[in-house]
């Protein structure tokens, strides 16, 4: 055996001796106060193929046992040191869930107290039926970032701890490299067809498309500008962008830093396979923006504003893109954004008239990001006080529309007091996992909650990580969750090659 894996051996049976032995004491007192714990994964509804829900205890306690049962299995164990922090063996969890699908599980902590041991009151978690799709992929990013650089796209397998990079950047500054890359979507919650944008150099759109990818140049004299939020077609090589003039606003006062504003916004449709770009809505005194396919892929959803004070702009200025940035910079809290939506003819390629789905500036609110549930009931937006960049307003929450009885309603147990807001669905319709900065007020980090047939929403739980204290200490924002059913195939080397290939990139065409 080589020497670095006797070390290596070694070091694992320091740490294991040092860890005390996972063994429900003997003897124990009952005491009243719940166990302060980190994440709170208390009375919560969980995945049965979900990664061990590992916890830091913040109770006083120089030692600590943790013990999950139900009505089948064995029960498991974990102990923790004065540093509070209990992991369960993943292996042993997931055959604990996997007994106990649909019903409860019992979670009891015990902490050594002056010699002896004392009993916190017991806390359920309970099983769903449904699994999560389990991969979960997202940007990392600084909450305030100035340069493109050290940051990249992920995907975290929900069944276990493991995070593999999709496409990272240039991990150091270079003028002649630097690039973003944002706004990653997948076609139908699967990666066969999957999208994303990079911004400054190497610049374009990266499309996969069943194992084919490719980089576009998407600017074209007769559109608005680049195209931004993509939704894919559950159906057809197809995507529908809105296409954004933004800019940038920095309030002086407050605790809000930096506020992202649309002067300019229409939609376009994409033919991926004919690499074809044309306008669906080109409007000069409203701004379209975040289109979403219902499942069918029958209609589309979009939020819709109108420029602020547009018929006070003479009609030399009405396209003048500074004059525009002006206007609604004076008066970006006064931008209130409106539900939309449009059907769609697959064969003729051609959409209906906008109809009003719901009023938010009638509410004093304005929404963004409409998403409708896999099985087409239900519409998930979240809903501000002004504008559509809800990530900065803590006034973000997240609503649901029922298609069917058209109730609208904000989410009863998923929000916070703090910013929630980008969502994504499971495929089978049981899950979302959204952004929220509920922790801290400054990262955003991904939620999962339960979603059940009737429209109800179930309390949130943090992304579980093998380390429950990494969540804090990860100086990152996670950015733009999204489920899918499978891991992304493409390397990221591939994506690479395609990204620094500039002669390759090819350009868009207009026309239908």
């Amino acid at each position: 055996m080589k020497l670095q894996h006797l070390f290596g051996l070694g070091l694992l049976l320091i740490f294991a001796a040092c860890k005390p032995e996972a063994v429900v004491p003997s003897q124990s007192r009952p005491i009243a106060q719940d166990a302060s714990i980190y994440p709170d994964y208390r009375d919560i509804v969980i995945p049965p193929n979900i990664a061990p829900l590992n916890i830091q205890v913040k109770s006083a306690g120089t030692a600590f046992v943790g013990e999950i049962k139900g009505r089948k299995g064995t029960p498991l164990l974990a102990a923790a040191d004065e540093d509070g922090k209990l992991q369960f063996d993943t292996l042993a969890w997931r055959n604990l869930l996997a007994e106990n699908k649909g019903s409860d599980l019992s979670v009891t902590l015990y902490a050594e107290r002056d010699g002896g041991w004392v009993r916190h009151p017991s806390y359920a978690l309970h099983v769903a039926p449904e699994p999560i799709d389990p991969y979960l992929s997202y940007r990392l990013i600084e909450p305030s970032y100035e340069l493109y650089r050290q940051l990249g796209l992920y995907q975290r397998n929900l069944t276990n701890f493991e995070e593999t990079p999709i496409y990272e950047n240039n991990s150091e500054f270079d003028a002649k490299d630097n690039h973003c890359v944002n706004c990653h979507n997948y076609q139908n919650n699967g990666t066969e067809r999957m999208l994303f944008h990079v911004r400054a150099e190497h610049g374009g759109t990266v499309f996969v498309d069943n194992g084919q990818v490719r980089r576009v140049d998407m600017k074209n004299d007769s559109i608005l500008s680049n195209s931004v939020y993509p939704t894919w077609h559950p159906k057809r090589p197809w995507v529908v962008f809105s296409s954004n003039l933004t800019g940038q606003a920095f309030p002086m006062m407050g605790q809000q830093k930096v506020e992202v504003v649309d002067f300019g916004s229409d939609l376009l449709f994409y033919d991926v396979e004919r690499n074809k770009i044309s306008n669906v809505l080109k409007t000069d005194s409203l701004m379209e923006t975040f289109p979403a396919w219902t499942p069918d892929g029958q209609r589309l959803y979009y939020c819709m504003a109108p420029l602020p004070q547009y018929s006070l702009i003479p009609d030399s200025l009405k396209q003048n893109k500074n004059t525009r940035s002006d206007v609604v910079m004076s008066n970006y809290k006064e931008v209130r954004y409106n539900l939309w939506s449009m059907a769609f003819d697959p064969h003729t390629r051609s959409f209906s008239a906008p109809r009003l789905e719901m009023d938010c500036a009638a509410m004093g609110k304005s929404a963004s990001l409409p998403r409708v549930s896999p099985d087409g009931r239900f519409l998930l937006f979240t809903l501000g006080d002004f504008g559509q960049f809800h990530i900065w307003h803590k006034s973000s929450d997240l609503w649901v529309k029922d298609l069917k009885t058209g109730d609208v309603r904000p989410l009863g147990k998923a929000n916070s007091a703090d910013v929630d807001s980008y969502h994504t669905w499971s495929s089978n319709g049981r899950w979302m996992v959204f952004s929220s900065r509920r922790d801290d007020g400054s990262f955003t980090r991904p939620y999962i909650a339960y979603f059940d047939e009737q429209g109800r929403d179930y309390k949130a739980f943090l992304l579980p990580q093998e380390d429950p204290e990494s969540n804090l200490s990860r100086m990152k924002s996670y950015n733009v969750p999204e489920l899918t059913r499978e891991k992304v195939k493409v390397s990221p080397e591939q994506f690479r090659e395609v990204i620094y290939d500039d002669e390759g990139v090819k350009k868009v065409e207009y026309g239908k």
